[in-house]
């Protein structure tokens, strides 16, 4: 009777041999989006580096070219 009751419990029921496959599967899935989210959000992350770092870039060119100067700062030329 117990032997047929751990059978019955081993597939049927919470923790069953098919509902730990379904669960496996369903973290695989899971795992495969994480990485293709994790993928989009690392290339999202260096766009907006490359977009920081180039405006950096204008504005230094802006600065020494230009002349340009923010508000409330004074720009100061020496020459030699």
């Amino acid at each position: 009777m117990l032997l047929g009751l751990f059978h019955a419990q081993l597939w049927r029921g919470r923790g069953s041999i098919p509902d730990v496959h379904e669960m496996q599967q369903r973290l695989g899935e899971q795992l495969a989006n994480n990485k293709l989210r994790q993928a989009a959000n690392d290339q999202l992350a260096s766009e907006i580096k490359d977009l920081q770092e180039g405006l950096e870039m204008v504005e230094e060119k802006a600065r020494s070219e230009l002349g340009m100067v923010k508000p409330n700062e004074m720009f100061v030329q020496f020459t030699d």
